[in-house]
């Protein structure tokens, strides 16, 4: 069983983003894989900042009722509340690792959520952060998927 992937707001912004087609499409396999082997994760931070970026970054903004709908289907990765014992995560690993409040936010929560790998372009790759390893969907694919799965 693969263990669980916490996908951060780029993967999910640049799955729908035409204009780098390498990257749409490598984000594409990732949350693929994810869907596949039911490992996918994030939290309503992650959702929140997608619905944001999707409605403005775009020539052609994403209409709401097509990024709702998007959002609805990143349910069923039972997205992780923000609650107080998250921002206590965060501003701890803030302070030990020296990252901004948000990628913070989004490591305290793949932790709560008990995430071995967390999907992003923002933080150092190959980085271990109390037990997430820190995994750019860019330089690598998901193969390392089924290579780390028991």
């Amino acid at each position: 069983m693969v263990s669980e992937i916490f996908v951060d707001t780029n993967v999910l912004v640049y799955a729908i983003d035409d204009q780098d087609p390498g990257k749409r499409d490598r984000a594409r396999e990732w949350l693929a894989a994810c869907w596949k082997h039911r490992c996918g994760r994030l939290s309503t931070q992650v959702l929140n900042e997608f619905y944001v970026n999707v409605r403005k970054k775009f020539p052609g903004p994403v209409s709401a009722g097509d990024a709702r709908a998007e959002i609805r289907r990143y349910q069923a990765w039972r997205p992780w509340l923000i609650d107080h014992p998250t921002v206590e995560t965060a501003w701890a690993v803030e302070t030990r690792y020296g990252i901004n409040y948000g990628d913070a936010l989004m490591v305290a929560a793949a932790q709560h959520l008990g995430c071995s790998l967390l999907l992003t372009e923002d933080l150092q790759h190959d980085q271990q952060i109390d037990g997430v390893k820190i995994v750019s969907p860019f330089r690598v694919g998901p193969e390392i998927l089924e290579v780390a799965a028991p």
